[in-house]
């Protein structure tokens, strides 16, 4: 398998870090969507990242779709609870990492590729009271008796809350303080020492092998 993508984006280490724990081999191929579009367009004429080229050709988009491929082929290894209570609480954590990763490139995207007059600061605002309620509901949902700070264990809902996590700090520190999330901030640095995530660093890099 191939996949294609940067690990500046969220989508991307998240399908990156979740393969490795998979035990999942890949090739990973650090194509941006915007520097290197016309190579990437080759490979998938959409130009959406992370991109999984598949053993038999065939071309997959969108992380929770790939991740859902991965499952069926790791199975039964999974990073997901199989008892429904478990299961629908991962669902509800992974939603809310995900809509942070989409506020996040939202207001990334405001920022750096909208000249300053014609941004609309209403819906900025808006934006990023979306995302910080995002943080404040993960936040609250570490203080519980079931929280990984206490189990030390990533599963596919605490893979993408730290992923999340780390891409908002490394883009937008001065929009989400991390001052007011130490459970967040705690997560992080537990996942960012573990041999899954620091072998996929947030940046430009390629997927380090092992």
């Amino acid at each position: 398998m191939q996949l294609i993508g940067m690990l500046d984006s969220p989508y991307v280490r998240r399908v990156a870090i979740s393969l490795r724990l998979l035990d999942l081999p890949f090739e990973h191929r650090a194509l941006s969507v915007f520097r290197t579009f016309e190579r990437f367009s080759a490979i998938n004429p959409v130009v959406k990242a992370p991109t999984l080229v598949c053993d038999d050709g065939t071309v997959l988009m969108d992380s929770t779709l790939i991740l859902d491929y991965a499952e069926a082929l790791a199975a039964p290894r999974s990073l997901m609870p199989r008892r429904l209570p478990e299961r629908t609480r991962a669902l509800r954590t992974i939603g809310l990492a995900l809509a942070a990763c989409e506020k996040s490139v939202q207001l990334i995207y405001e920022r750096e590729l909208r000249p300053a007059e014609k941004r609309h600061e209403p819906w900025v605002a808006r934006v990023t009271g979306q995302l910080n309620a995002a943080y404040r509901e993960l936040e609250a949902d570490l203080a519980g008796p079931e929280s990984v700070l206490e189990r030390q264990r990533l599963g596919a809902a605490e893979l993408a809350t730290a992923v999340a996590w780390h891409f908002t700090q490394r883009m937008l520190p001065e929009i989400v303080r991390e001052t007011d999330y130490p459970r967040l901030r705690l997560l992080s640095a537990q996942a960012e020492e573990s041999p899954a995530f620091a072998g996929a660093p947030h940046g430009e890099g390629t997927v380090r092998p092992g």
